[in-house]
């Protein structure tokens, strides 16, 4: 079996519990697939219907690939706010996609022309701060607003920022992802 589809079987199985718990997740897995051991940050993304149905995840590796991805998984199907909780009947029609992030690293930049220019589209993800509100959008977040302008301007008002009057640049982070989703 690839690592891909262990990963997926992991979130699969991860949220599969909640509606029948004879559901085992395979511990031994751990012992097979090392990288499983290592400090990873991720993010689960449910889509439906090719809408967005749920994500969550973490930005800072804090736990165990292993550890982080069933714990997204189940975040994103039961926990974000944005949705009522994924149900039995949802779930046999999801499509569970998940990102491995690497580690964020600041980006300088001097104003606003010269973030448009050093940003890449389809290839950065995106962690926006200032005054205490932070907000990110995953690379793929890039497809459904492919504009530098739209996809800042959305970034802020995720937030709570108003983007036609920032009180000065936000911090700016980028980072990319290894994006694992059924074919």
């Amino acid at each position: 079996m690839k690592i891909e589809d262990v990963l997926l079987k992991l979130a699969h199985d991860a949220i599969n519990y909640e509606f029948d718990n004879t559901i085992s997740i395979d511990n031994s897995l751990k012992e097979q697939f090392s990288i499983l051991n290592e400090q990873r940050a991720t993010f689960v993304t449910l889509n439906l219907n090719n809408n967005l149905r749920g994500c969550m995840g973490s930005l800072v590796a804090h736990r165990t690939l292993f550890e982080d991805i069933i714990h997204n998984a189940r975040a994103a199907a039961f926990s974000d706010f944005r949705f009522n909780r994924l149900s039995q009947e949802e779930f046999q029609d999801i499509e569970i996609e998940i990102s491995i992030l690497t580690p964020a690293q600041e980006l300088e930049y001097k104003n606003l022309e010269d973030l448009k220019q050093k940003l890449i589209p389809n290839k950065h993800g995106v962690i926006l701060e200032l005054d205490g509100k932070r907000a990110t959008f995953l690379p793929q977040v890039w497809e459904q607003l492919p504009t530098f302008e739209a996809f800042i301007s959305q970034l802020c008002k995720k937030a709570g920022l108003d983007p036609n009057n920032l009180p000065g640049y936000p911090k700016i982070q980028t980072y990319e992802v290894e994006k694992i989703k059924k074919s």
